[in-house]
């Protein structure tokens, strides 16, 4: 039956005439029944004493979604103080697990026990799929771990620990208030989530339970139970908006609780929850390469493929987890976890063929022009220690000339007041940071093998200029172009002589930078001592400057004073860059013998410096 109208019933009893009134249920009455009821349906409390005392559908809906909301607050709240405190130390734990399939289950389960979201699991195994650090195969077993480990939760949720809930509850919020400690904030901070998740599920079912009787509400319920796909894509719907499987597995659970949803209705939203629970990573990863995209889209289907097997076996499942546990919570959390159980032994062993079949259907697509993906990384050379430092060296000239553009591009932002271009040389450090870190472990794993003393000497020297120019690449995205944007947002203007300044020592930077680029490859010995002459020159070039701006002040000029600090944060900031565009002569100047152990002119058993020679010419 289907209830109309606007006025509000009694739950007791049916008005007279409602069923001759009531056309055929359906799946829109179904949709409108569950999503507007504050409105259009009315199903209240059974009649009480007093009219006062009496909850209208709009009362008890509202209540019910807060309680929803605050369950959902609850889950963030652990996930962000897991996320914040232990998160580096999860991924230590994913990426440990790479080498065997029932490791990387096992860490899975455990990761997404802690975090309490598979989704975050998702992501982060995703995340290492696509930077070559988790092959296919490895990732699906961890999401498999993953989806156990969150029905694991849904166990743990589901045990009558009323008191624990209050406890953690009260030490959450006195370990946040009271600890100085971040790591103990975080702490608190997930006693705080999982006591308000606690609450939030006596709060559902103690506001779900006054539904029990409504005729109304057993009419909608009724069709979701006899219409399984429905139901089905409903939870799936339901869970992708939540995103959180977890949170609608224990909605459901609560409904069954109050007895206002029958077991045969539950086992399906609960299969539907399951579905929907691989939504949220799968929009997240098609932005991504084909590699994130496997991980993804392979767990959804592995999904669904549980899902077409159990539907049909569930009248026989049914029988026999009431027979381990009537009790209507307890069937569905145990469903959840006898599911996801039953879906990782069926494909934990097939992870392998399924890894292949996803790379022939998503085959990595190679885009030489773009400048997040190395180009000339070969993982095949690695055999020969001498050709992959030769790549490795090739790779670092590719991310020199990222950042040379950068440098460029960054002065043009500061004089013209370029947002476009300050977005654009931001996005850039992107690509620098996962070069550097690719350059990084490629080199690591080549120094596994046993390498030469030059090819031991060579790998250090990779690895030491990659950082100093992820260094320079970060000085630009985090200082200069948070200057550009100070400038553009104040709208301060250098002065003409103060901008021809910053202009002439920025070209000097960037010269240097080609040059040490030059270095970085020939080892030329001569050209590194030239470098080391030009960053003298560009101290005393940023010395001279910033005293000229100082004379500009003392006469009063108003563009130098009211860009003052600017000024002389961006004269600071070459010098920075520049230093780091230095480091590459001294290993060449040390192996050759050219380097003194100090900078001062009386070092231990080191004669003064001739006069010809600045201090600090071959050092600094």
């Amino acid at each position: 039956m289907e209830v109309k109208g606007l006025r509000r019933l009694d739950l007791d009893q049916p008005p007279p005439g409602e069923a001759e009134r009531c056309p055929d249920g359906g799946r829109f009455s179904l949709l409108v029944g569950v999503f507007m009821p504050l409105t259009c349906y009315g199903f209240v409390t059974p009649s009480l004493p007093r009219k006062e005392d009496q909850k209208t559908a709009s009362t008890v809906i509202i209540e019910l979604l807060a309680d929803v909301a605050l369950l959902l607050w609850g889950l963030r709240m652990v996930r962000t103080g897991v996320t914040r405190g232990f998160g580096a130390r999860l991924r230590q734990v994913l990426g440990r697990s790479i080498h065997n399939r029932f490791a990387a289950l096992l860490a899975g389960l455990g990761v997404t026990a802690v975090l309490q979201s598979s989704t975050a699991t998702a992501l982060i195994a995703s995340s290492f799929a696509a930077r070559g650090f988790m092959d296919t195969a490895t990732a699906f077993a961890v999401m498999l771990g993953a989806d156990v480990g969150t029905s694991l939760v849904a166990q743990a949720l589901s045990l009558p620990i009323g008191w624990v809930g209050s406890l953690t509850l009260l030490g959450g919020v006195i370990l946040f208030m009271t600890s100085k400690v971040t790591v103990w904030r975080d702490v608190g901070r997930i006693g705080v989530g999982l006591g308000l998740m606690l609450l939030a599920l006596r709060l559902i079912v103690a506001t779900s339970s006054v539904l029990r009787e409504s005729v109304a509400l057993h009419e909608i319920l009724g069709l979701v139970a006899n219409d399984a796909l429905f139901a089905i894509v409903f939870a799936a719907v339901l869970t992708w908006l939540a995103h959180s499987s977890l949170a609608t597995v224990l909605l459901v659970m609560s409904l069954a609780a109050a007895n206002v949803v029958d077991s045969a209705g539950a086992l399906l939203l609960v299969l539907g929850a399951n579905l929907g629970g691989t939504l949220p990573a799968v929009v997240a990863s098609l932005g991504e390469g084909p590699e994130a995209r496997r991980v993804t889209f392979g767990n959804a289907v592995f999904k669904a493929v549980g899902v077409a097997i159990a539907l049909p076996l569930l009248p026989l499942v049914e029988p026999l987890l009431q027979a381990l546990d009537s009790n209507p919570a307890r069937l569905v959390v145990n469903f959840h976890t006898a599911f996801n159980i039953a879906v990782a032994a069926l494909f934990v062993l097939l992870v392998g063929p399924a890894a292949k079949l996803a790379t022939r259907l998503l085959p990595a697509v190679e885009r030489d022009d773009d400048p997040l993906r190395p180009r000339y990384l070969d993982r095949q050379s690695m055999e020969t220690p001498s050709v992959a430092l030769a790549a490795a060296a090739r790779e670092t000239l590719h991310m020199g000339d990222i950042i040379e553009e950068m440098l460029r591009k960054s002065m043009a932002a500061l004089l013209t007041d370029d947002r476009k271009l300050v977005a654009e040389v931001m996005r850039m450090d992107n690509a620098v940071d996962r070069l550097h870190e690719a350059i990084k472990l490629y080199v690591t794993e080549v120094t596994r093998e046993s390498l030469d003393e030059e090819e031991g000497r060579r790998a250090t020297d990779i690895i030491s200029f990659t950082t100093n120019l992820e260094h320079i690449g970060d000085i630009i995205d985090k200082n200069l172009m948070e200057l550009a944007a100070k400038k553009i947002k104040n709208r301060r203007r250098f002065s003409d002589e103060g901008a021809r300044e910053l202009e002439a020592l920025h070209r000097q930077v960037l010269e240097s930078l080609r040059l040490a680029l030059g270095i970085f490859i020939s080892g030329d010995v001569k050209i590194a001592r030239q470098l080391l002459d030009e960053k003298v020159r560009v101290r005393d070039a940023e010395r001279a400057a910033a005293e000229s701006h100082l004379a500009r002040l003392r006469e009063g000029r108003v563009e130098s004073i009211d860009s003052s600090s600017l000024h002389l944060d961006v004269l600071r900031d070459l010098k920075r860059i520049h230093s780091h565009i230095c480091s590459v002569a001294y290993p060449i100047l040390e192996a050759a013998g050219e380097l003194r152990r100090s900078r001062l002119r009386r070092a231990a058993g080191e004669e003064p410096a001739p006069a010809s020679q600045p201090a600090g010419s071959a050092a600094e």
